[in-house]
């Protein structure tokens, strides 16, 4: 809600959005941009309107503050005057005053719950939401524990409501091992559903289970090594993660429960969790886009699914500022892929720089050797949607091609059923073309695979097709294989162009399930 990238994301026809959210981008007056914001937080201005104070807030008195000019919106029982924010709010006033005077915790989710709010608004603090007395939990509920297994928690009561089983876990020790021992009872559990991060005495592991997030989260009793192995047993679902001890002693209990520990949350409730990557390699792509590979530390084991995205995050004059990013392969040929390396430890991706924009020059800027705060990853896609295709057809924009390059490695590598992959890619000119010269070389490897190049802006030598995405270039580019051949179409790029293709596809008789919408 308060800190969107150049495009919004997701698109309003994603189906990374939610149903019930969407809103567009609105003009800003002159001297209303990002940067200008943070200069306004910075300008020493009371901007809560209290001179410094902090005050404990009810309901009565929030439904108070509920006009342009005097505007408190609470998120996740934080209150803050967002009156001075309305016009560098590039969703508009009227998308926040639609939480005037109220929680505006679920709109603020629904439209893209990744925003650092905290940062931004920081100086818009009010205060708390005054909170109802709780009821004491029982002490023989806390009680009800084998060895670090919970017999019973809300996990239960979670996931009785959608059939399926509660989680648990379990430890065990031996000289030189400590092995935390998750049972999800889930059969599509793999190692990319698991994310784990050691940072210090504190260990947190993430298991993705459908919708929602499992967290082991312990401070850990005795020190441990930097390194450690996880393995997944996709047959029963079940997750070992060893850490080798530092001192060959046995630890009589595993450590103390940290926030959040041993609880199955819905994926919207958990907020981001990023770790400091660094910079390891910055090549050229094109002339405006670079290749960054960056490397995970050794104590995070994170795989990006297919599809999916993360946010990467920077502090930009004391402002953390975040966008969307979806990892790519180092490469689209198999000679140039990066090596196996446990728990794939490099993520690279391929960024536009914008020089006149607020993230990416400050990205360009980056020196190898430099961090970059990398979240856990995002979105609704699913590689089940890959299984048993015969046509795979992607259509994208500029940088929109970012989500198709994993999307086009894992189906020609992993796809036995699949007869023809058809990549339709626009840009403006020649020179925009990503990864040109391994596109055409991939297409004389794999005759499954063609490539087309549609130019908004050519010069007079260009040979190809051109123009803007339309019907006419559509139907002649998406035939099936076959009559009937089970096919999926997936597109990307900026919001405009996503939107219009999406309803171009539906126009030509494909099915909501046959198409997948990304945004770049």
């Amino acid at each position: 809600m308060l800190n969107v990238p150049s495009q919004a994301f997701p698109a309003p026809s994603s189906q990374q959005r939610a149903a019930s959210g969407g809103r567009s981008k609105v003009p800003l007056k002159q001297g209303r941009s990002l940067m200008d914001w943070i200069r306004m937080t910075k300008s020493g201005k009371d901007l809560t309107g209290l001179k410094g104070r902090l005050i404990e807030v009810t309901e009565e008195e929030l439904k108070k503050h509920n006009k342009k000019a005097d505007c408190w919106i609470c998120i996740r029982g934080f209150v803050y005057n967002v009156s001075p924010y309305m016009e560098y709010h590039p969703g508009g006033e009227d998308e926040l005053m639609r939480a005037a005077g109220a929680d505006g915790t679920d709109l603020f989710d629904q439209v893209h719950r990744w925003v650092n709010y905290e940062s931004m608004l920081k100086e818009c603090l009010v205060g708390r939401m005054a909170v109802k007395p709780a009821v004491p939990k029982d002490y023989g509920e806390e009680k009800r524990v084998l060895n670090g297994m919970r017999l019973k928690t809300q996990v239960s009561d979670t996931l009785a409501k959608e059939g399926l089983d509660s989680p648990s876990y379990d430890w065990f020790q031996t000289d030189s091992l400590v092995t935390i021992v998750i049972y999800t009872k889930q059969k599509d559990i793999s190692l990319d559903s698991v994310i784990v991060d050691h940072r210090d005495d504190s260990f947190r592991a993430e298991t993705i289970i459908k919708d929602h997030s499992y967290l082991i989260h312990i401070g850990l009793s005795h020190e441990v090594e930097e390194d450690f192995t996880v393995r997944v047993a996709e047959n029963v679902g079940k997750i070992e993660i060893s850490l080798k001890k530092k001192e060959n002693t046995s630890w009589k209990c595993l450590g103390v429960p940290l926030e959040k520990h041993n609880l199955l949350i819905s994926k919207k409730d958990t907020g981001l969790y990023y770790r400091k990557c660094q910079l390891v390699s910055k090549e050229d792509v094109t002339h405006d886009t670079k290749l960054f590979g960056l490397m995970l530390p050794a104590s995070t084991h994170l795989q990006v699914p297919v599809g999916q995205h993360v946010y990467l995050k920077v502090t930009i004059t004391g402002t953390e500022i975040v966008k969307p990013y979806t990892p790519v392969s180092h490469s689209l040929l198999s000679e140039f892929r990066e090596p196996v390396l446990p728990n794939n430890k490099y993520i690279y991706f391929l960024i536009k720089i914008y020089p006149a924009g607020l993230l990416t020059p400050k990205l360009d800027h980056l020196q190898i050797g430099d961090f970059v705060s990398v979240s856990g990853p995002e979105g609704n896609f699913k590689i089940s949607k890959l299984q048993e295709l015969e046509d795979l057809i992607l259509v994208a924009a500029g940088t929109g091609f970012t989500p198709m390059v994993k999307i086009l490695n894992y189906a020609l590598s992993n796809i036995p059923s699949l007869r023809k992959l058809k990549l339709m890619f626009f840009n403006k000119t020649e020179d925009d073309i990503i990864w040109r010269c391994q596109l055409e070389k991939l297409a004389l490897e794999d005759k499954r695979f063609d490539v087309e190049y549609i130019l908004s802006a050519p010069t007079s030598e260009w040979n190809g097709k051109q123009g803007q995405i339309s019907p006419a270039l559509l139907s002649e580019f998406l035939k099936r294989s076959l009559k009937n051949s089970r096919v999926l179409l997936c597109i990307c790029g900026p919001t405009p162009f996503t939107e219009q293709g999406t309803r171009l596809l539906y126009d030509l008789y494909f099915s909501k399930d046959e198409i997948y919408s990304f945004t770049a």
